[in-house]
């Protein structure tokens, strides 16, 4: 194991210098295909990460808040808004000229608990929820106009079946509280992109559901133009060629696709597996192998796997907005905790040195390659 993580430094080192040496860059390389972009913690939002703000600023050409911008931080009570961290997000973005996305305006979760009760903590009635939706949505787009380019306007209101997710949303307004945030929103800001964003949008009967709405919303003239795919994605599923008819299918809907929340995990999956109390340790470090570092093979195929989604994105340039990238380094990911507490995960392009991986100027050459 010494021996592969020594070799594994070296590589590093080797792939930094050619970057530094040549000048390349993510957003250089993917200037004329598609936005390429990352997530912000608060951490790098504050500016006390400075090395995390170094490499967003010198790679990536879009940001989207991480978490500042959801809902439950926007607007903690009925009509106080705290604006201090997305202000500071977005004079990050403008400084060092980026595409701005915010995420996300109406959301199940990470939602103020007062959204959807009474004062006797009861359900609102459907005339009060439109009101609220409208408050908010307006409020937050209002003050980004022209600032903020892209909203997640809705996000993951939809199940892998086709079915709508039983949400306080969808219970109280059914499937309206969908055209209605994006109506809301385009009010807002005329010019600003509007966007639905899922994961597992892969699932062919998601897929046949989220085309459904936005041809029902474009024919009555409510604006919505992409799709977020949410990409935290695995070495095994989802397939390539599953993922990539999505990509086609909702590009024929008339809509750009977004890339969004990209990850891959080089961990295995724990979906279906059990375990018993006595059992725990035992689990514990089944699902946490690596804490060391990659295994040789497990990283060459963790690194192949990036490789042929980007030669999939840049094969389909021409139906995507951006790629976005879902956080900076290795340790700032949220998959070190999901779904098990405590894994070590080595998910994105830089390591928890703040060094590009090999895989990022292997991604570079990818743009240079001839179709």
């Amino acid at each position: 194991m010494k021996r592969i993580i020594t070799l594994g430094l070296i590589m590093l080192a080797a792939s930094n210098a050619v970057a530094q040496k040549t000048g390349n860059s993510l957003k250089k390389a993917f200037k004329d295909k598609f936005y390429i972009g990352t997530a912000m913690s608060l951490p790098q939002i504050n500016g006390t990460d400075v090395k995390s703000d170094q490499i967003i600023a010198s790679q990536f050409s879009s940001i989207v808040a991480e978490n500042c911008m959801k809902s439950m931080f926007l607007q903690p009570q009925e009509g106080k808004f705290f604006f201090d961290d997305a202000d500071r997000f977005v004079a990050f973005g403008e400084k060092n000229k980026m595409f701005i996305i915010g995420h996300t305006l109406i959301w199940h979760s990470q939602l103020p608990k007062w959204f959807f009760v009474d004062k006797d903590g009861k359900d609102v009635s459907a005339e009060v929820l439109k009101q609220r939706m409208k408050n908010h949505i307006t409020t937050v787009v209002s003050r980004y106009k022209g600032r903020v380019k892209g909203w997640d306007v809705v996000n993951e209101a939809i199940m892998e079946d086709g079915t709508y997710r039983k949400s306080k949303f969808y219970e109280i307004l059914g499937e309206e509280f969908i055209p209605l945030a994006f109506q809301y929103a385009q009010e807002a800001d005329p010019n600003a992109e509007l966007y639905y964003n899922d994961y597992n949008e892969w699932y062919p009967e998601k897929v046949k559901t989220v085309i459904n709405i936005v041809k029902k919303m474009k024919s009555r003239g409510i604006r919505v133009d992409g799709v977020g795919m949410q990409t935290h994605v695995g070495l095994d599923t989802p397939k390539l060629a599953e993922y990539e008819k999505a990509i086609t299918d909702y590009a024929s809907a008339g809509v750009k696709v977004n890339i969004t929340e990209m990850d891959i995990s080089a961990l295995p999956s724990p979906w279906g597996t059990s375990a018993n109390v006595s059992d725990t340790v035992k689990y514990q470090a089944k699902m946490n192998p690596y804490t060391k570092g990659l295994p040789e093979n497990i990283e060459k195929e963790w690194e192949n796997r990036y490789l042929d989604f980007f030669r999939l994105f840049i094969k389909h340039e021409d139906k995507i907005r951006r790629v976005t990238l879902w956080g900076v380094t290795d340790k700032q990911s949220w998959k070190n905790d999901f779904p098990v507490k405590g894994r070590t995960d080595y998910p994105l392009l830089f390591d928890r040195n703040f060094k590009a991986k090999p895989v990022v100027e292997k991604i570079i050459q990818l743009t240079k390659e001839k179709k």
